[in-house]
């Protein structure tokens, strides 16, 4: 008995169940990084089972493209020396041959099933979908919330300034950052101050980023000596990533130098998303009251107002001093973090702009030279990559994104860009329910966002896996006996490292948050998968949202949905304690309206002229989704697209830049006027009529409220662009 309880024993005990939960950890990451790989995935229907010696084990779990063609080259060879399919001399690999090898495989002492995929009602560039492929979007969600909700209670803390461990030398940093850039950390400002640092700073960042683009032939850290861009898409890329859309027009490999990567883009993309969070602080302040969000402690269940929150509050904090945290405090350690991360996965980050590097197989040119080297470019693609999926930027290093092997080389960092796309959004529902003291408001609109995510997963992931279906019983020549009804995905357009269920989880977040970063190309989605992530966009980037704007725009619907509510009930509508009139409904109107004009009038303006028109690489009503697509894309600060549209001319360049302008700007002025015509109302008491905003019951209503909008402003337009291209495509089958 003693020594059981021994401290050393104890200590053992304790190591031994840490190093069982690191193995299953180890086991999860596994197998989701393993699923994301098209070539072999795990325990699906539809499988071959095959027995196999724990050496092959380890190389399925590692590489499943060496494990297939080492099983290829075992089953034809004439001694199987692993007890494998015992069938000579075919290929149990390929199609025509598995009915006559399933079921001949010798013995195996020890060895454990695994399985093979069935090929037998497969066509070439398809896959079956299993049980893996449902994991990865369950595994996903239940990780993010397990790491959001943790980084919310610490944003609270350092965005409000409240006392916590650290809060002295954050002072101190703050201080001296104040100092150098001569703003004052105790300065208060109403809303039209506060919106006019808004404007002047993003005014500055515009100017400075074109300034840095129309001059980058003549500035050096360009060593592949490339040309400075012209007018229109330098205006296009300056306001594309000052208001956080990060819409490429570009190739980045072949059109940036080093500097501009580094001091123009990767900086906008630090402080366009603190400028998001900046804002969402703002509307905070307004809505509970400065005291309130700095000193108040948390009460869970229901509000806690502050002393003097009864008292007319008008001003919002300082804008700099708001920056400044979120850009020291949480943009900057979770980069870091994210981008050492990445560069274990193999993420270039170097300072060399490019390297030589031999062919294997000399290939020779069209005007018949002799090509045996090949320039590769590298850069800082680490850093870039961290704070573009953490502060919902997007903008890729390289040209094709997160598709590229050099941004996103393995399953383990699909799982951590993916986590990082949603994370901060997510966790700002947190922050937010800390600082107006009742945790469950932050978390009723997490589950609001939630509530519209999960089907929109859903949707998209069984479109895209039924999508060939048809495709099928014509290519069998009408055999209906095979089963072509569901379960088949389509590779168009998907990494093969990666996946279909993978693309299709990324493109679904990467629309609910306002990030636009991709790891497949959208255009060669399905018509009905291709719609899910326009109508998300549509609906105003509110389903998690950008960093900062996704929760301001959440709370806007939630003011309107607290303000029908009451309509329904003939009560005056109340939010956080304070009562929404005429004013405040005027303002949410135009935050949700702009973007929805944006998006239609643009669009209407480009099918109108041959310049919009020209651009399009498909006719018929795909020609019009990409059209849409563009316009729902930079009308909402979004930034990933239908790349079948060539968007790189002056026409495009000027139209989509206004849009994001607008679209970024003309919300942030009216969710500030709100933040100021909410603080100056007094704090009423709360009684048995007034409709609780910290459930789910308000959590469904906010979600009906949201796809209400946006079905009925969108509709029209996504049955002439999307349903009408799933009708054509169904048609030619």
């Amino acid at each position: 008995m003693c020594l059981l309880q021994s401290p050393w024993f104890r200590y053992r005990r304790n190591l031994l169940r840490v190093a069982r939960f690191l193995k299953k950890l180890w086991q999860v990451l596994i197998l989701l990084g393993v699923s994301s790989h098209c070539s072999l995935t795990t325990f699906g229907s539809g499988f071959i089972p095959v027995t196999d010696a724990s050496s092959l084990r380890r190389l399925y779990a590692l590489d499943p493209g060496s494990y297939t063609h080492f099983a290829r080259t075992c089953a034809q060879s004439d001694e199987v020396s692993f007890g494998w399919f015992q069938c000579e001399p075919a290929d149990p690999f390929l199609p025509e041959n598995i009915d006559e090898c399933d079921g001949h495989r010798g013995p195996c002492a020890g060895s454990v099933p695994l399985w093979l995929p069935d090929f037998r009602h497969a066509l070439p560039g398809a896959i079956r979908m299993n049980a893996a492929d449902w994991i990865l979007p369950v595994v996903y969600l239940v990780v993010l919330c397990a790491i959001a909700f943790p980084l919310g209670r610490y944003m609270a803390l350092v965005l409000s300034g409240r006392e916590h461990r650290w809060s002295k030398l954050q002072c101190r940093v703050e201080a001296k950052i104040a100092s150098l850039c001569g703003f004052d950390v105790k300065e208060d400002m109403n809303w039209m101050r506060y919106a006019g640092c808004v404007l002047t700073f993003s005014a500055f960042s515009v100017a400075a980023v074109f300034g840095l683009l129309s001059l980058q032939g003549r500035l050096p850290w360009n060593a592949r000596h490339f040309e400075s861009l012209s007018w229109d898409l330098a205006f296009n890329t300056a306001v594309s990533f000052v208001t956080n859309t990060n819409w490429q027009a570009y190739s980045g490999e072949s059109t940036m130098s080093a500097l501009s990567q580094m001091l123009g883009l990767t900086v906008q993309n630090f402080l366009s998303a603190a400028a998001g969070i900046a804002v969402m602080m703002a509307l905070v302040r307004g809505l509970v009251g400065r005291k309130q969000v700095e000193h108040a402690e948390l009460q869970d269940g229901t509000p806690n107002p502050s002393k003097d929150s009864n008292e007319a509050v008008t001003f919002l904090g300082s804008f700099w001093l708001d920056l400044t945290r979120a850009t020291v405090f949480v943009l900057l350690p979770l980069s870091l973090l994210l981008a050492v991360s990445l560069v274990t996965q193999g993420v270039v980050q170097t300072l060399s702009e490019q390297t030589t590097v031999k062919l294997l197989e000399p290939a020779t040119s069209s005007d018949g030279k002799q090509i045996a080297d090949q320039q590769l470019p590298l850069g800082m693609a680490a850093s870039q990559v961290a704070i573009k999926q953490l502060g919902t930027n997007g903008g890729g290093f390289f040209g094709v994104n997160s598709a590229h092997p050099f941004e996103n080389p393995t399953g383990l960092s699909n799982l951590l860009q993916l986590l990082a796309i949603l994370l901060i959004p997510a966790a700002l529902c947190e922050t937010f329910g800390i600082l107006v003291g009742d945790v469950w408001q932050g978390r009723t609109l997490l589950g609001a966002m939630l509530i519209i995510f999960v089907p929109c997963v859903v949707a998209a992931e069984w479109a895209e896996h039924t999508g060939v279906s048809q495709a099928l019983v014509q290519a069998s020549g009408g055999d209906t006996t095979r089963d072509h009804s569901s379960g088949i995905a389509s590779l168009e357009g998907k990494e093969l490292r990666l996946g279909t269920s993978s693309s299709v989880l990324w493109a679904v977040a990467t629309t609910a948050a306002s990030n636009g970063s991709v790891n497949c190309m959208h255009d060669s989605l399905t018509p009905l998968a291709g719609l899910v992530p326009m109508w998300l966009m549509q609906c105003g980037e509110v389903v998690f949202g950008g960093v900062g704007c996704g929760l301001y725009g959440m709370i806007v619907f939630a003011i309107v949905t607290v303000f029908i509510a009451g309509l329904m009930v003939g009560r005056t509508p109340e939010y956080l304690g304070r009562k929404i009139e005429a004013r405040e409904m005027k303002l949410a109107a135009l935050v949700i309206l702009i973007p929805s004009i944006l998006v239609l009038m643009g669009t209407a303006v480009a099918v109108m002229r041959p310049e919009g028109t020209s651009a399009v690489s498909n006719p018929g009503p795909h020609a019009f989704s990409q059209i849409l697509y563009a316009f729902s894309s930079a009308g909402n600060n979004n930034g990933s697209a239908f790349a079948g549209l060539s968007v790189n001319t002056p026409f495009y360049n000027v139209l989509l830049g206004l849009a994001m302008l607008i679209s970024r700007f003309g919300l942030i002025v009216p969710v500030l006027a709100l933040a100021g015509a909410m603080s100056r109302k007094p704090v009423v008491p709360r009684t048995s009529g007034t409709l609780p905003t910290n459930g789910p019951l308000f959590a469904v209503l906010l979600a009906g409220i949201v796809v209400l909008v946006g079905a009925l402003t969108f509709v029209p337009a996504l049955v002439l662009g999307p349903v009408a291209d799933h009708m054509d495509f169904v048609a030619q089958q």
